[in-house]
């Protein structure tokens, strides 16, 4: 019984990170195809002001993730370690380079600076959620098991690699739903035309990558096609579908709260149905919950320490998503610190 609760909330947490660092990514996707200097320069503008508050706490729950697989299914943690070291090497690399690049570029005074780390952190956008996503993949085909050894098919077969086109069209979507919204927030209203537009598209592309996945799990992952065709799995399936029908609906109107929760909701729906699909495995067919659950002391411990974390952490989470939400959390302009300081630009105090 504890075995399955801590599973439930192995995936929640997964959920929450495609979600939260799925924007994130996106946001480099575009940055990444925003074009030249000139004309990226207000896409990039709008990027660069509405990832600053945030970008570093999503990967809170990429943390918790790890955290729960090593402490609550070492079994588990060994063998999608050990089979698939390289693609989630390559992500861990990824991770560190854009948060590096992304760092970096808006204090670097020379543009080739700039462009160098800009390149760093939009190509790590891209390649971080692809590898990610072909782990995935290689755990959904069930070519991972314990014992497995390192090989490249293990994720590059053709599950591993549509889910990592998947990720790579769910981050796009995400992060333009949400720049949208920013756009709208930091009254750049010429913006928000541009996201609206590559949302609907890379909603499209996804769509298309959907049924996509779908023969190619028939073909190449049985067991997870039978999950996401029948009972909880199938039910997530609908859900994930009627969201997207919903945000498209609300991106071909003025772009308002709910869309965000819509775009949401397709992800979300999605993931849930990839772990129902795949009940009682943790790994089809090898590996169920309860065979890779680690000893009953540390499951109830690790229940525990789920429930302080519930009850500190995700509410100051939330809080500060919500600050950013409501501007709360804009960067202070030259305008403000003279303000601050009480003086104006050229030294004298300001009208008040």
């Amino acid at each position: 019984m504890t075995a399955d609760l801590i599973a439930v909330v192995l995936l929640l947490a997964v959920t929450a990170y495609a979600c939260a660092g799925g924007t994130d990514y996106g946001a480099g996707f575009w940055d990444l195809t925003a074009g030249g200097t000139e004309r990226g320069r207000r896409p990039r503008w709008l990027i660069d002001h509405a990832m600053a508050p945030v970008w570093e706490v999503n990967n809170v729950w990429l943390i918790f993730v790890l955290v729960v697989m090593w402490t609550g299914f070492p079994t588990f943690f060994q063998a999608v370690f050990s089979a698939m070291w390289l693609p989630l090497a390559l992500a861990v690399v990824g991770m560190v380079l854009r948060g590096a690049g992304f760092a970096f570029r808006k204090p670097t005074r020379r543009l080739a600076g700039r462009r160098l780390f800009g390149a760093v952190f939009a190509v790590a956008s891209v390649v971080t959620p692809f590898c990610l996503g072909t782990a995935v993949g290689g755990i959904a085909s069930g070519r991972v098991a314990p014992g497995t050894t390192a090989s490249a098919d293990a994720w590059t077969n053709p599950t591993s690699l549509v889910f990592g086109l998947v990720a790579i069209a769910t981050t796009a979507f995400l992060g333009a739903v949400f720049l949208t919204g920013d756009a709208r927030r930091f009254e750049a209203p010429e913006l928000i035309g541009y996201f609206r537009r590559r949302a609907l598209s890379s909603l499209g592309v996804l769509t298309v990558l959907a049924v996509v996945t779908g023969f190619v799990t028939h073909e190449d992952s049985p067991y997870v096609w039978h999950g996401l065709t029948h009972g909880p799995g199938l039910l997530f399936v609908a859900v994930a579908g009627g969201a997207a029908l919903a945000t498209g609906w609300l991106l071909l109107r003025t772009p308002g709260t709910w869309l965000r929760v819509t775009a949401v909701g397709v992800v979300a729906s999605a993931v849930l149905a990839w772990g129902m699909a795949q009940r009682p495995y943790l790994l089809p067919t090898s590996l169920t919950v309860a065979d890779a659950a680690g000893s009953p002391a540390t499951l109830t411990w690790l229940a525990i320490v789920t429930l302080v974390a519930l009850v500190l952490v995700v509410p100051a989470v939330v809080f500060l998503y919500w600050l950013d939400a409501h501007g709360e959390l804009e960067e202070l302009t030259d305008a403000d610190l003279r303000m601050e300081r009480g003086t104006t630009g050229d030294g004298t105090a300001p009208d008040l």
